[in-house]
């Protein structure tokens, strides 16, 4: 049976220390070379980013740079597959570090499982300090709510899986990522998988680690992004395939209903108390193996991670009840170009 043909599909913004070591770990991969293409959507990089493609692409002729004017990485991701002739679209981000047999997992679960889209665990590596601690927050439950896209040892069909790797008939008949979405553009795109009847696959096999931010403060600026998009794809959408995304926003709810009301205030203390005991207890539990020094420090991302994912998702809901900016519907993509391609 032929082998399926591979598009990787790659935005970059400002990415001229990673661009090539990541381009660099594609080309490393152990899938047949002559059945993958490399394509980055850059989104009018303002540093060497264009420079290095340039040199990277007339080195291999795979590898294809696409101008994405928008920047943002949903709009970059749509031209990409408009421009794909992979049967499989392989999505990679910058900032990750792939196994040699990435690419070949993804495609070995796709034929396995018969899932419309696979992936591995959001696998993360540090490199600091701090980011030794986030990855033990995210290690916890109370980090992640329970996520199975961010254990390492979970198999099976699942809601949203990290990156992910899709037949090209998805794009076809569910459409691309949403172009305006700032954050969660893939667990949007899944939910729509999901409800139209396909299946999301999280396979062990399918290894990539990420770098966690490197602050507080970077920390909490994501998750107020990765919020606020949440809050918009609720209201897109209607509805969440699980309640998970709605946990940080209810616990910021609690605790200013607990500050503002003030029948409330006398179960107040108490209610503190009962949160820092159990992210204590929690930083105790996964940073202790850190060291003792880690506890503290995993103890204050707990909040920064729910606070601030709770105040995007409610800053979210403010915005984009006033005012939707998502299209009425997906835009669908044409058959692949190359007529000898075979359906996965």
């Amino acid at each position: 049976m032929p082998l399926p043909h591979v598009t990787i599909a790659m935005p970059a913004f400002n990415e001229e220390k990673y661009i090539e070591a990541c381009i660099a770990s594609v080309q490393a991969q152990d899938y047949p070379a002559d059945h993958i293409e490399i394509l980055i959507a850059d989104g009018r990089s303002t540093d060497a980013t264009r420079d290095i493609l340039a040199r990277l692409t007339a080195a291999d002729r795979r590898i294809q740079m696409i101008d994405n004017p928008a920047r943002l990485q949903a709009a970059g991701l749509g031209l990409l597959v408009k421009a794909a002739t992979g049967d499989v679209i392989v999505r990679m981000d910058v900032h990750c570090e792939y196994a040699p047999d990435y690419v070949r997992r993804c495609v070995d679960t796709l034929e396995r499982t018969g899932a419309d889209n696979v992936g591995g665990a959001q696998r993360p590596r540090a490199k600091t300090f701090f980011q030794r601690a986030v990855c033990a927050a995210l290690g916890s439950p109370l980090g992640v709510g329970g996520a199975k896209y961010r254990s390492a040892d979970a198999e099976g069909f699942v809601d949203t899986v990290f990156l992910g790797a899709f037949r090209r008939r998805v794009f076809e008949t569910i459409g691309l990522w949403d172009p305006g979405a700032i954050t969660n553009e893939d667990a949007e795109l899944n939910q729509r998988i999901l409800e139209s009847g396909g299946q999301i696959y999280l396979s062990r096999d399918i290894v990539v680690h990420y770098f966690p931010r490197a602050s507080y403060k970077a920390l909490a600026t994501q998750y107020f992004r990765y919020g606020r998009g949440r809050a918009r794809t609720l209201l897109k959408l209607g509805r969440f395939p699980t309640l998970r995304p709605m946990l940080p926003f209810a616990l910021v709810v609690s605790g200013v209903a607990l500050i503002a009301l003030p029948p409330l205030w006398p179960i107040a203390p108490a209610a503190a108390a009962a949160y820092a005991l159990a992210t204590g207890a929690e930083a105790v539990r996964v940073g202790g193996k850190l060291g003792p020094l880690a506890i503290p420090t995993v103890w204050g991302i707990f909040p920064v991670l729910h606070v601030s994912h709770g105040a995007g998702f409610a800053a979210g809901l403010w915005q984009y009840l006033r005012q939707p900016d998502w299209p009425d519907e997906p835009e669908l993509v044409p058959p692949a170009r190359r007529s000898h391609l075979r359906a996965v």
